[in-house]
């Protein structure tokens, strides 16, 4: 009988491992979901399905049969996230705020716009902590390897700010494992993935580096991590700006996969889809200024993303 439940436990463990398995660099193919005048960022989805994307000063939405239309104006979104009454939040660096909008795209008071009196600089991504009711975001403003004054912040369910980390080199791309335990941060300008343990809302402990990325070869133009999602399975996917890829790692911080992303300035990856096994991804078809954006979507097949937005109230 110990036998028995023994092989069956190892049998139940092998099909649970099955049901994650990512498929191979080389049996991906992008798909081109709709293009855009400008390079894009900040995609999200909402309840119905409908995916959001940042592009110039335009919030573009995307119906689940691919038909776009204008859902709202900012002076320059980024990063985006749906919160569990319908509202959204949106990083945009030249409102120097992390913007609250209505389901229908309206203005309402900002969620952020300065910390300890001092002006956000440039809001760039975020990340819900949906049980605690606050969020995680990332303000570069211009900061870059010689010049690591970057930040990252904490709004908790009252609209307070909070400084969280200081002195890095671009934080970009920003995510927070489901447990609640672990913050995971791009820092551009150093190629690199950084973590922090989450001593409570709004506090962590000293940096670590999670993974050091694939430097650009060939025709790839720069190696800037940028945002950033997880799998149900705990994996981490990239968007590697300037290298043609997003870059699965998994919860070591192994690099496991490279797929085509489809866009050259890859900015972005969320999952949706009626199963969450489609890899959504943003970014400029060329360099940045003047490439026009597109939304791309990789079919993975049995990966299952991890759901991030919350349930309605």
């Amino acid at each position: 009988m110990v036998r028995c439940a023994l092989a069956c436990a190892l049998l139940f463990c092998l099909n649970e491992v099955a049901k994650f398995q990512l498929p191979d660099d080389s049996a991906v193919k992008p798909v081109k979901v709709v293009e855009v005048p400008e390079y894009s960022e900040g995609i999200v989805f909402d309840h119905a399905g409908n995916a959001y994307i940042s592009h110039g000063d335009t919030i573009t939405m995307v119906t689940p049969a691919g038909k776009p239309s204008t859902w709202a104006k900012t002076p320059a979104p980024n990063g985006h996230k749906i919160l569990a009454d319908g509202t959204h939040l949106v990083c945009d660096g030249n409102a120097h705020a992390v913007l609250h909008l209505d389901a229908s795209g309206k203005a309402l008071e900002p969620a952020a716009k300065e910390c300890n009196g001092k002006p956000l600089r440039a809001p760039n991504d975020l990340t819900l902590d949906t049980p605690n009711r606050g969020f995680y975001f990332t303000d570069p403003g211009d900061s870059n390897d010689k010049k690591p004054d970057g930040t990252v912040h904490y709004v908790d369910s009252r609209g307070t700010v909070y400084l969280v980390a200081e002195g890095l080199a671009y934080p970009n791309g920003i995510v927070l494992r489901p447990d609640g335990k672990t913050l995971l941060v791009d820092e551009s300008s150093r190629n690199r993935v950084i973590s922090y343990p989450v001593l409570g809302p709004g506090r962590v402990g000293p940096l670590a580096v999670f993974a050091e990325l694939p430097a650009k070869a060939g025709d790839q133009i720069e190696n800037m991590p940028d945002g950033m999602c997880l799998d149900a399975a705990g994996n981490l996917y990239v968007a590697h700006y300037g290298m043609h890829q997003v870059q699965v790692l998994n919860p070591e911080g192994k690099l496991i996969r490279r797929y085509p992303a489809g866009t050259l300035t890859t900015s972005n990856v969320a999952f949706g889809g009626p199963t969450m096994n489609q890899l959504y991804i943003t970014g400029g078809m060329g360099k940045q200024q003047g490439s026009k954006g597109a939304l791309f979507r990789l079919d993975l097949d049995a990966v299952r993303g991890l759901v991030i937005l919350p349930k309605k109230e």
